[in-house]
């Protein structure tokens, strides 16, 4: 169903601004997460050099829900248009934009005739003004309908990105953005309201929190996707060091997802271009703190070899819980957590999740001390000269070479029942 101005609830429309005073040829919406004042400040500072030499005809309308009378008369934002709005809902996690924050951003892009959106998230004054820029130029200039960008971050960041979202998105949705779960996106209109459309039956559902996954959104509508350059960027962290809770929401949400879109991603496909190519940026070998103490992860995922193996055993197949019974007395120099081994644990999981097999709680719980011994092997292998990105590279080729074995599963998922 396309989502119109004629089946928006006006009860969650966002605060209509001052329309008259909105130049009728502005064209970009950048919709921007809750920022604390300087960090407001600095963003549209940024904004501001992005857009330096955009011609007058082409006003950038800037939404926040903070306050902005505190810099409403500077002159330094006289390029801007700024639009002060009311959440739909409470502020959602900073981590990742959510159900909600699409929802408003389409609105905000119809009331304001915006033909093309950017929504930067948390911590978005640390992205650069040409970071910025590259979002907005590959959904207007570029006539692209999603841009992602490729931060440059350092070693021992984004692991739940480098271990379980890439892999599964590159292997399944033949798409290969490295974050497909940005904190920062560019959107064509259509793109826009294809995502508002779908957060739209979430928000119903008093789900306003819920993730939503747009490049498997563009891919199965066949959008162009667009990976520009992010550059450097602070990424916010999570309000609580609860990994447990954190990794079972994201990765509940992608495992629904590949469970609503099989029809799609079973279908024989190659890989989707993603233009521009970029440059694999290189990862900063060794991090300012240091590298983080891997004894706490193994002695987690050792007690959890104990503690969870009968749980375990009805999500894996003999050959896997082999591969961990080996792991669990590994000494730490020489743990390594199989790619092959990686890639069938998380599809197995992914089975699990579909088929119900134990409760879908418990079954992501059980995911974390395996999750935990993928980072402990991901950073021995990076302190012991193994390139980060190269060693993440391979795994995703992993999950690609081993994708005929969730197709078969999926299938006919008895005919390998131990």
């Amino acid at each position: 169903m396309a989502l119109t101005n004629s089946n928006i609830d006006p009860s969650t429309a966002p605060a209509q601004g001052t329309p008259d005073t909105v130049p009728a040829t502005a064209t970009l919406l950048i919709s921007l997460a809750s920022l604390p004042p300087q960090q407001l400040e600095a963003t549209l500072t940024n904004i501001t050099l992005a857009f330096h030499d955009t011609p007058g005809s082409q006003t950038i309308l800037v939404a926040t829900p903070d306050s902005t009378h505190s810099i409403a008369a500077d002159t330094s934002f006289g390029a801007l248009h700024l639009l002060p709005y009311t959440p739909a809902a409470p502020p959602s996690i900073n981590l990742i934009l959510t159900a909600t924050d699409y929802l408003n951003t389409f609105k905000l892009a119809q009331t304001h005739q915006a033909t093309a959106c950017v929504l930067l998230g948390a911590e978005c004054h640390s992205l650069t003004p040409q970071a910025i820029r590259n979002l907005a130029i590959a959904v207007t200039t570029s006539n692209g309908d999603l841009a992602v960008p490729r931060y440059q971050i350092g070693p021992n960041e984004g692991l739940v990105t480098s271990a379980i979202l890439y892999p599964v998105t590159r292997a399944l949705f033949a798409a290969r953005p490295r974050f497909p779960l940005a904190i920062d996106f560019g959107l064509s209109l259509r793109m826009a309201e294809r995502l508002a459309t779908s957060a739209q039956k979430f928000i119903a559902t008093n789900q306003e929190h819920a993730i939503l996954w747009p490049v498997s959104e563009a891919v199965c509508a066949n959008f162009t996707t667009t990976e520009t350059d992010g550059g450097t960027r602070t990424l916010p962290q999570p309000a609580s060091t609860d990994i447990n809770a954190l990794l079972a929401q994201i990765a509940g949400s992608l495992f629904a997802d590949i469970d609503a879109r099989a029809s799609f991603w079973q279908r024989v496909r190659t890989a989707q271009a993603v233009r521009p190519q970029l440059q694999d940026h290189p990862f900063r070998q060794i991090p300012a703190e240091g590298w983080p103490d891997v004894t706490p992860m193994l002695e987690a995922f050792r007690l959890a070899y104990t503690n969870l193996a009968e749980i375990w055993s009805l999500v894996l197949p003999p050959n896997s819980l082999l591969g961990l019974k080996r792991l669990s007395v590994t000494p730490p120099a020489s743990f390594r957590m199989p790619d092959a081994l990686w890639a069938r644990i998380i599809y197995d999981f992914i089975l699990a999740y579909r088929l119900r097999t134990i409760n879908r709680g418990h079954l992501l719980g059980a995911l974390t001390p395996l999750y935990l011994a993928w980072v402990a092997s991901h950073i021995i292998l990076a302190d012991n000269d193994t390139a980060p990105e190269a060693h993440i590279e391979a795994q995703a080729a992993a999950f690609e070479y081993d994708k005929p074995y969730l197709l078969s599963r999926w299938r006919w998922p008895d005919r390998f029942n131990p």
